[in-house]
């Protein structure tokens, strides 16, 4: 049995590969739920006030573009500025390595020995961890980072943007093409069911317990369009 095999049998995450999915995934959920938890919340408070349905579809593809901008945009900037701070982590370490090797080992060996390394194999570690890569090894085990698997913001922004589009679609189709008597409980059962396949979906890639995962997406979920629906009856009620 191979290595990867092993480990694939094991069923425990590993390696640069698990970072990368999880980052996917955080832009993915992330922006999949809040596309469908803000359409149906604004469409749904939209049909508490009234049954247009040039009023739902109009609201429903405002809420739409918005959004989907809005979250790439968003995650572009946090996520350029993570790797921006990683990039002068980075620069700050080559100076040190290049400045004060001795210090450096020291440090590494320091920080090997903290992860249960007795200090003679630490110290060995370190040297051979440092002969080999000095500033992959520093970026690891002090950062955190892989130099070479940076954050990528074009990536989480594009992630984000699509999923909640895709995420959006789903309240905005349910609450324009049912016939107006069923519109509001089609376009609420449909969101459930879709933000508890969200939940699971996120828990189950990242190996996470699927039960607490799904309760807070469709908790959340059901709070948000009970709430805009109210305040939808409400000013429709006055007129407003």
């Amino acid at each position: 049995m191979t290595e990867a095999t092993a480990r694939e049998a094991h069923g425990e995450p590993h390696g640069d590969g698990f970072g990368v999915r999880l980052n996917w995934l955080r832009a993915a959920v992330l922006g999949a739920n809040d596309g469908i938890v803000s359409t149906a919340g604004l469409v749904v408070g939209v049909a508490g006030a009234t049954s247009e349905r040039s009023a739902l579809l109009t609201a429903g593809l405002a809420g739409l573009l918005a959004g989907s901008m809005s979250m790439a945009v968003g995650e572009y900037v946090s996520v350029s500025t993570q790797r921006d701070s990683e990039k002068a982590a980075l620069a700050l370490e080559r100076r040190e390595l290049r400045d004060q090797p001795e210090a450096e080992l020291d440090e590494l060996t320091d920080l090997l020995a903290e992860r249960g390394l007795s200090r003679d194999v630490a110290r060995e570690a370190a040297v051979q961890l440092t002969e080999r890569d000095a500033l992959r090894a520093h970026a690891r085990v002090e950062l955190g980072i892989d130099p070479d698997d940076l954050t990528n913001p074009w990536h989480a922004a594009g992630a984000s943007f699509l999923a909640f589009t895709v995420g959006a679609l789903l309240p905005l189709i349910a609450i324009v093409v049912p016939p107006a008597p069923a519109r509001l409980w089609v376009t609420v059962v449909s969101v459930l069911a879709a933000l508890t396949l969200t939940g699971w979906w996120s828990a189950r890639l990242g190996a996470a317990p699927t039960r607490p995962a799904v309760v807070r997406v469709v908790g959340g979920g059901a709070v948000a369009m009970a709430v805009t629906y109210g305040v939808g009856s409400l000013l429709g009620a006055a007129g407003v």
